[in-house]
This record gives C-alpha cells, sequence and structure tokens, in this order.
C-alpha cells in the first residue's frame, strides 16, 4: 500500500475549472463537480464533447453512444453540448503544465477556443496558448455560451 502522503498527492487537485456562465454549468456532468469546481488532478488534462443530443417535441435530450471497447477515453471530462450547431469538439483543447508553467493546446477543434481574447484554433487548424490563474477559457466560437475560469493551485 502506498503512504498517505503520496495517496494525498494523487487526491489532490493541481488546478480547476470553474463554470462561469449557467450553459458552462448546466453542461458539465453533475459526477465530475466538487463544490461547483471541476477538479484537475493530473496534466495532461483533456476535454471534449462525447454525447450527441437530440430534440424532440420541443425537448432537448441527451444520447450517449455505446461503446464497445475498452480502450482508454480520449477525454478527462467530457462536456455536454446541447447547442445548434455545437460548439464544443469531441477532442476539443488540452491543459498542460510544463517548465513554463501552463498552456492550453485546441487539439484540431472545429470552432476554436480563446483564452481572454487571444483566439487560437479553430477550422481543424489547432494551436497553444499560455494560461495563467485566473484565465477565463470560450470553449468554442466567438459567441460560445461555454466558459469556464481556470484556476491555479501550485506555482
Amino acid at each position: 500500500m502506498q503512504d498517505k502522503a503520496s495517496i494525498l498527492q494523487l487526491l489532490t487537485p493541481k488546478a480547476a475549472l470553474k463554470a462561469i456562465t449557467p450553459e458552462a454549468k448546466s453542461c458539465v456532468p453533475k459526477t465530475c463537480l466538487e463544490h461547483g469546481f471541476i477538479p484537475i488532478t493530473h496534466f495532461p488534462f483533456n476535454v471534449g464533447r462525447e454525447s450527441r443530443v437530440q430534440s424532440k417535441d420541443g425537448k432537448t435530450t441527451r444520447i450517449e453512444r455505446v461503446k464497445f471497447t475498452d480502450h482508454e477515453p480520449n477525454n478527462d471530462l467530457y462536456l455536454i453540448d446541447a447547442n445548434r450547431p455545437l460548439n464544443i469538439s469531441r477532442e476539443h483543447f488540452t491543459i498542460v503544465r510544463d517548465a513554463n508553467g501552463y498552456s492550453l493546446i485546441d487539439r484540431m477543434s472545429a470552432c476554436g477556443t480563446s483564452v481572454g481574447s487571444k483566439q487560437i484554433g479553430g477550422r481543424d487548424s489547432g494551436g497553444k496558448t499560455q494560461l495563467e490563474d485566473g484565465d477565463i477559457i470560450h470553449v468554442g466560437g466567438e459567441e460560445t455560451p461555454y466558459q469556464f475560469q481556470f484556476i491555479c493551485f501550485e506555482s
């Protein structure tokens, strides 16, 4: 058995995402939230969309795809995109930590990602930008309702 200090190190978040718009709050599965925050315990941390939605009788419902493989998931966090057109790609962005701090990498998403006023990716082009404590991440195009704040716990 591992010692308690190493277990605590594994379980303690290194950073977190906070949904700051009602749409962002509703797109995060409840099982991924802890006191309203999405804990990030490891890097890289991959975010994307796995489910599809359909409209029936004026109601939007989520459709989960059945998985027949036992391979590792592509994302650490699967967001639910209920908008039309979709804003979140299946493999949208990754948060990494390196010697220079934190970075956000757009994973060739269709709509792109913005950090503050800096747009990266979109049209399957990808891109990378520095990520600082308190930065606002816009997942999708310019008018996206999915906005999260990056909170860093390590220096």
